[in-house]
């Protein structure tokens, strides 16, 4: 009962009418309103130079699908907004009833797509047939007490070989204001070869996904 109503406090906070935020089911809300929306880490970049001023967006697509939500994913440096160094496709299902899993997918020359959250028309080429799944890679993410959402990779599942690395982990923690989030690489003897060493991303949510929770329903 209490999870229940922490949902529905949370879909009505990102602006769901009650009547739909009665009729959402925990999927709904972490994969159209904790997880979709815009970000940014400029605040953390102020206060320590060590971490870059980072744009993420998250926006639903394929709504019609009833195989999960899919959400489209693009990161990028605030001083090259046009040429994001990550995109992504996530499906996030349900695995249990308060239990989640969000697979990774990647697409075939991904720079055609870029800006795609805020013109979804330039997906209109993208099938899911199309993407690649990383395996291993997915983030399984639970609801924690305070109503937010917290999760990570498996063990050393996501193999990698960015600048040495035989695998990488994600630590990922979802609030109703702000996205913390760290991936990290590794040598296959543990020593760690990219990603932040102090801490997680912080980003704070600077627009809702608001729309996106009533438009799954």
């Amino acid at each position: 009962m209490k999870k229940m109503l922490l949902i529905l406090a949370s879909a009505l906070l990102l602006g769901a009418s009650l009547a739909v935020a009665s009729e959402l089911t925990p999927l709904d809300v972490l994969a159209g309103g904790f997880m979709t929306g815009s970000f940014s880490s400029a605040a953390q970049a102020a206060a320590d130079p060590e971490y870059r001023d980072i744009r993420l967006h998250m926006a639903p697509i394929w709504l019609d699908r009833t195989d999960g939500r899919w959400l489209y994913v693009e990161q990028a440096a605030a001083t090259s907004l046009d040429k994001p160094y990550r995109q992504r496709v996530y499906r996030v299902t349900a695995i249990g009833a308060w239990e989640f899993r969000s697979e990774v997918f990647t697409m075939a020359s991904p720079l055609r797509f870029a800006g795609a959250w805020a013109k979804p028309e330039l997906l209109g080429t993208l099938t899911p047939d199309s993407l690649a799944l990383r395996d291993g890679c997915g983030v399984i993410l639970k609801q924690d007490e305070a109503g937010g959402f917290t999760g990570s990779t498996v063990g050393h599942d996501c193999a990698s070989d960015l600048r040495g690395a035989a695998y990488a982990t994600s630590a990922v923690a979802i609030t109703l204001e702000r996205l913390t989030s760290w991936d990290q690489g590794f040598a296959a003897d543990g020593t760690q070869v990219w990603g932040a060493t102090k801490g997680p991303y912080v980003f704070d949510r600077v627009a809702a996904g608001a729309d996106s929770v009533a438009a799954g329903r």
